[in-house]
């Protein structure tokens, strides 16, 4: 245990507080089994870390990551148990998906070290979903999604701007005296500001890693699917990259990539679980408590610069900005007359051009302009949505 005593230690002095995620406050720190999920590369691991740097000690803390070596011959309960008789009182797991039998073994802990605390985290919310099934009466589940505008802003510009509702977003009351012109920076943030790690060198790169590995390895892992089923799965996500945001035709796309109807809807499901698209349903709830798929997207607007070839549709770039930045606090669906649907409001994306007529005698209806710096009346720019978290 002192090789992971000292990564922990080193871990720690690396670690910069200067900014914490929005879900940092919102976590249950004192519950004793606590679950941080989200989909790759969106910050769980330096969250982890900042939160023990500022609120623990190495006396009777321990972070590890359950992919180390340790556990090629070490069984993840056998540590926890050294680590309690040594007066341990907080271990720290990341990306707990890696080690074979977590579930179980978590399990174990809560049972038998009843005043030790236990947070982990999964970098594939596809495995966490799955074990749960052990844990759904212990383990209190917090999901951590990629920066908003407003996270980007405050990282990137050392600001402090605060959260806005959803109804101080519709009545034009978000403030940015701060920032003279907000359009050129959104644009920064749309083309590369949704990662925590938009300032190192090959960020385009970087997603397409995250979004291999997904692909490669926490979906097949967690559905069973060989090799020649997994490509069958890329090659659907080339045809979404290239198209979306789409209207999916199930058996057009079975036909396309030659395989059943059946398989391309749990395709999407694992691909939307993943992070790495999402499905814009409509209100009416079916026999699985879930709407009709309308329409599929990227999950956000940086997977458009990095996966698709060419240059990004706007009008694309608009609604999937909209759809991720606004998914996160709402239940958003599919408007039969307009694009979006969010409790009694429906939205019109669109340019600074965007006329009034889809949404004419429609109640609180707003459209959303892209290229506005400020809004009035029922006319919001769309940047204002990037603060509702």
């Amino acid at each position: 245990m002192e090789k992971l005593y000292e990564r922990f230690k080193w871990l720690l002095d690396q670690t910069n507080t200067t900014y914490l995620r929005y879900l940092h406050g919102e976590v249950d720190w004192n519950s004793r089994m606590t679950a941080i999920v989200g989909a790759r590369g969106v910050g769980k691991t330096t969250m982890l870390l900042q939160h023990i740097k500022l609120n623990h000690n190495l006396a009777d803390s321990l972070y590890i990551n359950a992919d180390d070596l340790y556990f090629s011959n070490n069984k993840l309960f056998d540590l926890a148990s050294t680590f309690h008789k040594n007066g341990g009182k907080h271990l720290f797991i990341d990306e707990i998906h890696k080690y074979e039998g977590w579930s179980k073994e978590l399990k174990m802990m809560y049972d038998y070290f009843p005043d030790m605390q236990v947070v982990f985290t999964g970098s594939s919310i596809l495995d966490i979903y799955k074990g749960t099934d052990d844990l759904s009466r212990r383990v209190l589940t917090h999901h951590l999604w990629g920066m908003s505008f407003r996270e980007y802003l405050n990282m990137s510009r050392g600001l402090q701007l605060p959260v806005y509702t959803l109804q101080e977003i519709v009545g034009n009351r978000v403030e940015l005296k701060e920032i003279a012109h907000p359009l050129p920076v959104f644009k920064e943030y749309v083309e590369s500001g949704y990662y925590p790690f938009y300032k190192e060198t090959g960020y385009s790169e970087r997603i397409r890693n995250v979004v291999h590995v997904a692909l490669e390895t926490d979906i097949p892992f967690f559905a069973g699917m060989n090799v020649a089923t997994a490509k069958k799965m890329k090659q659907l996500l080339y045809i979404i990259s290239q198209s979306a945001p789409f209207k999916p035709n199930f058996t057009k796309i079975s036909e396309m990539i030659d395989i059943h109807r059946n398989q391309v809807v749990n395709f999407l499901w694992y691909l939307e679980k993943a992070g790495i698209i999402s499905q814009l349903r409509n209100s009416t709830k079916g026999i699985r408590l879930l709407g009709k798929v309308e329409k599929v997207y990227l999950g956000n607007t940086n997977l458009i610069y990095s996966l698709a070839e060419g240059s990004p549709n706007i009008g694309n770039l608009r609604e999937t900005l909209f759809f991720s930045q606004m998914a996160v606090r709402n239940s958003v669906f599919s408007s039969e007359k307009s694009d979006f649907q969010i409790n009694d409001y429906t939205f019109e994306v669109g340019g600074k051009g965007k006329g009034q007529k889809q949404i004419e005698g429609i109640d609180n209806a707003f459209v959303v302009k892209d290229d506005i710096e400020y809004g009035y009346g029922n006319i919001v720019p769309l940047w204002a949505f990037g603060f509702n978290y």
